[in-house]
Formats: C-alpha cells, sequence, structure tokens
C-alpha cells in the first residue's frame, strides 16, 4: 500500500516489501479491505438521504432520528483507539473479520428494523463494527506494503474513501428514485449485504494474518478510560446545537477534558502495555501529522453538510437532485486521487499543502459564486467551485494519511492507526458542531452557506501552515 506478507504467516510479522499489485495476493488484500472502507464511507454519509423517508416509515421523532445518526459516529468514535491495539494483539485479520462480519449482520438489522428504536440499536452495531475494521485496514496497508506499491495502495484508500463520501448522497438519492422491491429507503443498507458478504467469502485466502512483533497486552483501565473520555467529548458535539447547548454538554465536555488527561497520565506512566504509546508524539512527522488531519477533517464531514443543507433547504433540490451537484466534487476528486502518489513522489509533503490551497481557492470561488447567485439562478454555476475543491481533496486524503504512519515501526502501527482513525472521527464530530453556529447563525440559507464555505477556507489555510512543521523527509521509524 513488493512481496506481501505470506499467506501462511501467523506468527509475529514485521513490514515486508508487498508484491506488484497485479499479483492476486496483493489485488485480493486490496479488493477485500477497500471493500469495506468504501462501505463504512458510503454508509457514514448515504443516511442523510434516507432520514426523511426513516421518519415516514417508523415515525421516527427528531430524537429518534437524530440517534439514528449519532448513534454510529459515538460507536465509531469510542471503539477505535482501543480496536487499533486488539488487531495488534489478536491479529489484524481476525478482527477485521470479525468487524466485518458484524458489519454485513448490522446492515441487514438496519434494512429490516421494524421500528426507530431498532434501527438505532443496529446502527450504533453497525458504528462499533467500523471501529473494528478501521485501524486494522490502515496498519494492514502499512505492514503489508513498501515503497511505491505502497504509495499506490493508500492512494486507492484515499481514492476509495472519497467516492464513498462525495457519491454517497448520489447513491442513495437514486437506490430510493429505484424503489427497488418497494424497499425504499431500506435498500440504503441493504446494499451492504452483497458486498460484506463478497468480501467474507474470500477473506481468509485473500488476507495475510499480521500482528505487532511483540504481542502487547490490553490495558483495560486504559480502554475504560479512553472510550469514556471519547463518549464524553462527541456525544455532546453531536447532541449539543440541536438541543440548544444544555449544561449537561458543558459538563461532558469539561469531563472529557479531565478523562483525556488521566488516559494520558495513565498511558505515560502507569500501564505496562499502553493503548497509545507516548513514543509516537516524539516522532515530527506523526505529531505534526495528525494535527495537520484534525485540522483537515474539521472541515469535511461539516462541509458535505452544509452544501447538503443549502442545495436541498435552501435551493429546493431533492435528494438525487442534490446528489447530482456532488459530482462535480467527483469528478475533481476522481482526477487527482488517482495520481496522488506520483505527486507525493514529486513533491513530498507539499503535496498536501498544495491540496489544501486548491481546497481554500475552491471554497473562496464557492463563496463568491453563492454570494453572486442569491437565492435565485442555477446551481450548476457552483460547479467549478466544486471541481476545484475535490482537486484539492484528492491530493490531501491519501497522501497525508501516509506521511502520518510512514514512520511508524510495526509493532506500533495499531495504535498509532486508532489514534490517526480517532482524530479523522473526533474532527468531524467537532466541525459539524463548530461549522453548525456558523451555519444556523446566519439570516438565510444563501448568507448561512457563504459565511460557513469562508470559514471552511480558513481551516484549509491553517492545514496547510501545520504541513509546513512536517519533516522534509521520512524520518526514521518510531521503536
Amino acid at each position: 500500500m513488493a512481496t506481501t506478507l505470506p499467506a501462511s504467516t501467523t506468527t509475529a510479522t514485521t513490514a515486508p516489501a508487498a508484491p506488484a499489485t497485479g499479483e492476486p495476493s496483493a489485488l485480493g488484500l486490496l479488493l477485500v479491505v477497500l471493500a469495506a472502507t468504501f462501505m463504512t464511507a458510503l454508509d457514514f454519509f448515504i443516511v442523510n438521504v434516507a432520514i426523511p423517508s426513516v421518519q415516514l416509515d417508523l415515525r421516527a421523532g427528531p430524537t429518534a432520528v437524530q440517534w439514528v445518526i449519532a448513534g454510529f459516529g459515538l460507536a465509531l468514535a469510542g471503539g477505535l483507539i482501543t480496536a487499533g491495539r486488539l488487531g495488534d494483539r489478536y491479529g489484524r485479520r481476525r478482527v477485521f473479520g470479525l468487524g466485518l462480519a458484524l458489519f454485513t449482520l448490522a446492515s441487514a438489522g438496519c434494512g429490516l428494523a421494524p421500528t426507530a428504536a431498532a434501527l438505532i440499536g443496529a446502527r450504533a452495531l453497525q458504528g462499533l463494527s467500523a471501529a473494528l475494521m478501521g485501524p486494522q485496514v490502515l496498519a494492514m496497508l502499512r505492514t503489508s506494503f513498501s515503497g511505491a506499491a505502497q504509495a499506490r495502495a493508500f492512494s486507492l484508500y484515499g481514492l476509495t474513501m472519497g467516492v464513498g463520501a462525495v457519491f454517497g448522497q448520489l447513491i442513495g438519492g437514486l437506490l430510493i428514485r429505484a424503489d427497488l422491491f418497494g424497499l425504499d429507503w431500506r435498500s440504503c443498507f441493504l446494499i451492504n449485504l452483497p458486498v460484506g458478504l463478497g468480501a467474507l467469502a474470500v477473506l481468509r485466502r485473500s488476507v495475510p494474518e499480521s500482528r505487532a512483533p511483540q504481542r502487547p497486552g490490553l490495558d483495560l483501565t486504559g480502554v475504560l478510560l479512553v472510550t469514556a473520555a471519547l463518549v464524553a467529548l462527541v456525544l455532546p458535539l453531536i447532541q449539543g446545537r440541536d438541543q440548544g447547548w444544555p449544561l449537561w454538554t458543558w459538563l461532558c465536555l469539561a469531563g472529557s477534558a479531565a478523562l483525556l488527561a488521566g488516559f494520558g497520565v495513565h498511558q505515560h506512566r502507569h500501564s505496562a502495555h499502553p493503548l497509545v504509546d507516548t513514543r509516537l508524539f516524539r516522532e515530527r512527522a506523526f505529531s505534526a501529522g495528525i494535527l495537520a488531519q484534525l485540522a483537515f477533517w474539521l472541515g469535511q464531514a461539516s462541509f458535505f453538510l452544509v452544501l447538503a443543507l443549502y442545495l436541498q433547504q435552501g435551493r429546493g433540490l431533492d435528494a438525487l437532485g442534490a446528489g447530482l451537484v456532488f459530482v462535480s466534487i467527483g469528478a475533481g476528486y476522481l482526477l487527482t486521487s488517482t495520481s496522488a502518489h506520483r505527486f507525493a513522489a514529486r513533491l513530498g509533503r507539499q503535496v498536501v499543502a498544495v491540496g489544501g490551497l486548491l481546497m481554500a481557492a475552491g471554497l473562496g470561488l464557492l463563496g463568491l459564486t453563492a454570494y453572486g447567485l442569491g437565492g435565485t439562478g442555477s446551481v450548476w454555476w457552483l460547479a467549478p467551485g466544486l471541481f476545484v475543491d475535490g482537486l484539492g481533496m484528492g491530493l490531501v486524503i491519501a497522501p497525508s494519511t501516509t506521511i502520518v504512519l510512514a514512520g511508524v515501526s510495526p509493532q506500533l502501527v495499531g495504535s498509532a492507526a486508532g489514534v490517526l482513525a480517532t482524530v479523522q472521527q473526533v474532527g468531524g464530530a467537532l466541525g459539524i458542531a463548530l461549522i453548525g453556529i456558523v451555519f444556523y447563525g446566519a439570516a438565510d440559507y444563501p448568507q448561512a452557506f457563504e459565511v460557513s464555505v469562508a470559514a471552511l477556507a480558513v481551516l484549509e489555510l491553517v492545514m496547510v501552515a501545520l504541513v509546513q512543521l512536517l519533516p522534509r523527509r521520512d524520518g526514521h521509524p518510531v521503536t
């Protein structure tokens, strides 16, 4: 992400070279892990399209609808760091396979849910399952491939994430419009079944087993502290704005800070087998890269949200019409993400900076176009700005992930992948909360969209500045 790990490898592994991507072992591994990545990215965004039909069919109230979304995000964010260490200890293929099986089962539960409560429970199981898979994907790509093959693999990973995110609303709109077998919104979840079952069928012969070279213990106290801290952080960010930021949200945020501080002290001083090894943060590529990732993901989920709200509620488009507009971002994203590893080979860390500058320019163009349109005119005038933003996204997602994990040793890669995936999810939740304040504080939808994309452009410039803290070349692995 060139020889893969041998198919029989079940003991401690290091980071061997991977085969050429044309060989079956490499191709099989990529197909399986990227299928899972696509399903989780798609499910994160496709649910927004299904919500109106869910409300009508299951007679779900506003609180229940919020929890259909929040249950997934909360379970996902709370489980990522622990899942990374579970893969290090028990085997990454084994933990990934468990997550894939549970995700497929939970998707069936979502698609067949008879009540809103059943749907919320199945969505929470989906989030937990996605948490089990996410760090294993990053760790397997990092340890199973090296050199140019690793860069290509991470490029495909970024492409898959972006396609799931960018085209999620379009795919959902098409499924609901088609109303296959009268399933309506349920097809948005049941579509995962053939993908998940197919990936499970070839998992064992396509994905080699790997784990940390020295089998680490599991710090149960650390698990409890970090899970409680992340739940206390993400829950008020998801629910706070809609409820007017009541006292409990502030108490949760304060409690989260205290729990995170306690977790940090415990990991550094008292844990024989820390979930997050503090040696990771001594490496500038990892610590600065994590900050740049946080700045980037603060803007991602929130941008898709404000764009969808502007198109559907501000401009009156239906889900399919709004999804078609998203194709403009997808076109730009596909153009650069497929070649991002080549740009990274030439530009190093600055490929991420170039991507951030393109995104800032695209967002600025979007704001100016929206201002010129007011509440009238064709929304397709937004296409150039969306296309430029997509070009930038394609240069950021995969290279920034590679940079963060490049200098991490196989012993710590599971822990590092868990931290990285957690930062992405927490950044998304925090960004939605912060940009939501900006968006809903405006006088009308056109103004809300204009000020929101201006704020998002500033976030991209912050990321560009943080990228300059990264080392010019890959450092030595953290050991």
